[in-house]
């Protein structure tokens, strides 16, 4: 293999003088072309004299002097009146296409060899993947996807070393390879070289940014990778000094591997053990004193892991357990990995969760703080849990257990809710498994749940901003139901901590039409329009929000709003509120406006020169609040006397700017484009301020936003 990649190198060291000699040969100066000439057979002769290698030259001498052929030279040039040099140039593009058609040949032969090398790969063949792929190099030097494959197999092997070197041949083959730095960095980390390894690694961001956050995920396993073996190392010599900690974590272990003893002996010895690991050295000694394996394989301890036995001393052992977990687990990367890689010990940590065990149930909850505390944890417990036993378990104890567990079971369900990959799982059964002990809750609100439900109804929010959950909570009538008993209920009472995020949950609910919504429709408008009474900034503003999301799917709600009054609210909102309310608010007036003349007549009422509306488009707000204010004074410029009452103001100007296009969005143009158009047409003495503007221009220009 190596002899071929030097006759490989050596001919494309060679290309450069033999590119010059050519260039000469072909020269229109007949003293160049000599010197040429002879500089090639001299090069010629070199080679001769060269190991041969499997590139064949063919030693075409060049006659110098073409008026006395040379009888002795059987491949000369032929014709003496041929230019110098000019077989040496046939004899090269020959080669050239000897060596293109050889290529093609060997490049299919490569590329079926590689296929033969992923197949044994795919089903973890390894040696016989190096087997194939070598055979493909062999065919072809210079097949970059061959030295990475190979690599990726041999970092499968062990064979570490062999697969940097191939990784080296890729970055020649292609410098830009970012699977040759990935298996690079890969085949470095696995030999403790960690500068290397994140050098690999953030060679591939500099080749490729979108792979920052895979690289950010192989530094953090470098990260850890170092500090696993800075630990160990640690515990090994503490353990050679003989230091009494370090004593007492194997000594301890070695009486809990005593077979056939009741439950409180290994329930006592397993208190002791995580009264002894009081830091990451006794921790990392536990670890490396194989302390997993020594008190999973106790039997006692394996029943109450399986949650088989419901007498009082195997709970009690089984809270000693899960004690003895998180002491020595908290804050340590490699034995969470290890205890969530064992599937008894993953199963039993959900199962946990529904114990009518006080204590068992907290200290299960307290494992599960610890282990969602970090990114890696969370990562860890969510490839190896049952997300949909655990997400369900966590929301029932907000409701079964005491204030502090239903805190930490809110505490670990927000923690996971961080996570897209924790949504994606849950997409299928949310419904199901968290979504009837929500309800429940919402159903009875109670003052020992009360304290909680903010938390909860902010986490629920927080995990319905995954789409399909959000679709799906919007399709499910139940979930509706609930949260109007819940909102009827926290408005006549003293719950009005809870209303604040429970409107925001209906809000992003609404934001997608559903039919379970719109049957509900009437109902949460009816409850909204009272709220808008409320004595609390935020309550008004976030029920203005439910009603700009749930009217426009209800034609019967706009109905009830208007008939409760709910134009001269809006108008009042406008005159004073931040931007969240204002937007709100518009659109809300916006939504009755099209569908109402009753609400056009009650605007025009109380503001005939719709100063408010011409304020908004004068302060120029974020652009859906100028888009829904022309589209509101669009609506009401339409009724009788309204264009009239405008004359002499800067309806105009606002209405012709923003048609204009000084916004970015086309539905803010549009809206006042129609608005300037309805306007001319029910007062016609409003074309004089538009002719003196050009804004006619304007207006046909805007047609196709219009159309």
């Amino acid at each position: 293999m190596n002899k071929n990649v030097e006759d490989l190198e050596s001919f494309l060291k060679n290309v450069d003088k033999i590119s010059d000699l050519v260039k000469g040969l072909s020269s229109s100066d007949v003293e160049v072309q000599q010197r040429s000439a002879e500089k090639a057979d001299h090069y010629i002769a070199a080679l001769e004299d060269e190991e041969p290698c499997k590139t064949r030259i063919n030693k075409t001498r060049i006659n110098t002097n073409p008026s006395h052929p040379d009888p002795a030279i059987q491949t000369g040039i032929q014709d003496s009146s041929s230019c110098p040099g000019e077989g040496f140039l046939k004899v090269m593009e020959e080669d050239a296409e000897e060596r293109s058609r050889r290529r093609k040949v060997n490049e299919m032969k490569a590329n079926a060899l590689k296929q033969k090398g992923n197949e044994a790969f795919a089903l973890g063949d390894y040696e016989t993947a190096v087997q194939h792929y070598s055979a493909g190099l062999e065919e072809l030097r210079d097949m970059q996807p061959l030295y990475t494959n190979r690599a990726q197999a041999y970092i499968k092997l062990g064979k570490f070393k062999q697969a940097i070197e191939d990784c080296e041949w890729a970055l020649k083959c292609d410098e830009h390879c970012v699977k040759a730095f990935l298996h690079m960095g890969r085949a470095r980390l696995a030999l403790q070289d960690y500068n290397q390894a994140r050098s690999s690694y953030r060679m591939m961001v500099e080749i490729d940014p979108s792979k920052a956050s895979m690289v950010q995920e192989c530094l953090l396993q470098v990260d850890q990778e170092e500090q696993r073996e800075e630990q160990e190392r640690l515990a090994w010599e503490e353990m050679e000094r003989g230091e009494e900690k370090a004593r007492t974590v194997p000594q301890l272990l070695e009486k809990l591997s005593r077979p056939d003893q009741i439950p409180l002996y290994y329930c006592g010895g397993l208190q002791l053990l995580a009264q002894a690991i009081t830091d990451c050295s006794s921790q990392t000694v536990f670890r490396l004193n194989n302390g997993f394996s020594v008190v999973n394989a106790s039997p006692a301890v394996s029943r109450c892991m399986s949650q088989r036995w419901t007498d009082p001393g195997s709970q009690e052992l089984c809270a000693a357990l899960l004690q003895l977990w998180r002491v020595v687990c908290d804050g340590n990367d490699e034995n969470h990995k290890l205890l969530l890689g064992c599937c008894s010990s993953s199963l039993s940590i959900v199962l946990s969760l529904a114990s009518h065990n006080e204590a068992v149930v907290g200290g299960c909850l307290e494992l599960l703080c610890s282990l969602s505390r970090t990114r890696n944890g969370r990562n860890l417990a969510i490839d190896s849990l049952n997300l949909h036993m655990l997400a369900a378990g966590l929301v029932a104890c907000v409701s079964k257990q005491t204030p502090r567990d239903s805190g930490a079971a809110l505490t670990v369900l927000r923690n996971f809710a961080s996570e897209n990959k924790f949504l994606l799982q849950l997409r299928a059964t949310f419904n199901t498994s968290v979504g009837p002990h929500f309800t429940s809750i919402l159903r009875n609100i109670t003052p020992s749940n009360r304290g909680v439900l903010p938390s909860l109804l902010s986490t629920i929010d927080c995990m319905a901003s995954d789409d399909v959950i959000r679709q799906g909570l919007a399709d499910w009538g139940g979930c509706w139901e609930s949260l109007l008993d819940a909102m009827e209920r926290c408005s006549c009472c003293e719950y009005r901590e809870v209303l604040y995020p429970l409107l925001g949950l209906i809000i992003k609910l609404s934001s997608r039409p559903s039919t379970a919504m719109q049957e509900h429709a009437v109902p949460l408008s009816r409850g909204c329009v009272d709220l808008l009474r409320d004595t609390d900034g935020g309550i008004i503003t976030r029920a203005t929000g439910v009603l700009s999301v749930v009217l426009p799917h209800s034609p019967a709600a706009v109905q009830l709003a208007v008939q409760a009054g709910v134009v001269s609210t809006m108008r009042r909102l406008l005159k004073s509120s931040g931007q969240t309310s204002t937007r709100f608010a518009i659109k809300t007036l916006a939504v009755c406006t099209a569908a109402s003349t009753p609400a056009r007549q009650e605007l025009l009422a109380a503001d005939k020169r719709l100063s408010v509306l011409r304020g908004l488009l004068s302060s120029r707000p974020e652009e859906v609040v100028l888009g829904n204010a022309a589209l509101v004074l669009g609506h009401c410029v339409g009724e009788e006397g309204a264009a009239s009452s405008l004359l002499g103001t800067d309806v105009v100007l606002l209405l012709l700017r923003l048609a204009g296009g000084d916004v970015s969005g086309t539905s803010a143009q549009r809206n006042a484009a129609i608005a300037l158009g309805t306007l001319c047409r029910a007062e016609p003495r409003h074309m004089a301020k538009l002719r003196e503007l050009h804004g006619l221009q304007i207006l046909h220009s805007c047609m196709k936003l219009i159309t």
